[in-house]
């Protein structure tokens, strides 16, 4: 009898401890199932932790215009931030703000997606203010060339009535002398 309990003592034993590794491994080699909840700005932020610990935040935006994610990733303690355009371009922040709490136009400007609009406006207005002094230097060449053009023919004309003028009254002139010495023998 004290043979059989020793031996079912060591199959427990077994057992047991074959149990235990069992449970060990599948701690180790899992993953922590994804979270979702609202963002702020709206979006969605899921939440996930791989078997190495490695934790990867997503922030999905659902309307923003220039940013469509963010993914913070903290491996051993060191955070990385990467914003995705909407176009899919892919820069890495460097920023203290929080991504993950930030407005999205914020985090866009922080990755360099959107300019300042007071930038944007100034250079605007250098643009119109340079269009409108090339069409004030075209429409004056415009005015003069047609005021000189116009002077000349106003001068050709005044020259040639001169002319005519002229003639008619020298004309003029002779029949009244040619009509003086009739009437005068």
């Amino acid at each position: 009898m004290t043979k059989n309990v020793c031996l079912l003592t060591i199959l427990l034993l077994l057992a047991l401890a074959a149990g235990c590794n069992q449970a060990t491994n599948q701690n180790t080699a899992t993953t922590q199932t994804p979270t979702t909840t609202q963002g702020p700005d709206n979006s969605e932020i899921t939440t996930s932790v791989d078997a190495n610990g490695t934790k990867t935040e997503t922030r999905t935006f659902k309307n923003n215009p220039h940013i469509s994610k963010v993914v913070v990733t903290t491996r051993d303690g060191k955070k990385t931030t990467k914003v995705y355009s909407k176009s899919g371009e892919e820069k890495v922040v460097d920023s203290t703000e929080n991504a993950l709490e930030a407005t999205g136009d914020a985090v866009a400007k922080s990755a360099g997606f959107v300019a300042d609009k007071a930038e944007d406006v100034g250079g605007e207005v250098g643009d119109k203010s340079k269009d409108v002094g090339e069409k004030a230097v075209d429409t004056s060449k415009k005015v003069g060339e047609k005021t000189v053009d116009v002077s000349k023919k106003v001068g050709e004309k005044t020259v040639e009535g001169a002319k005519k003028v002229g003639d008619k009254t020298a004309e003029g002139a002779k029949k009244a002398g040619s009509a003086v010495k009739k009437v005068i023998p």
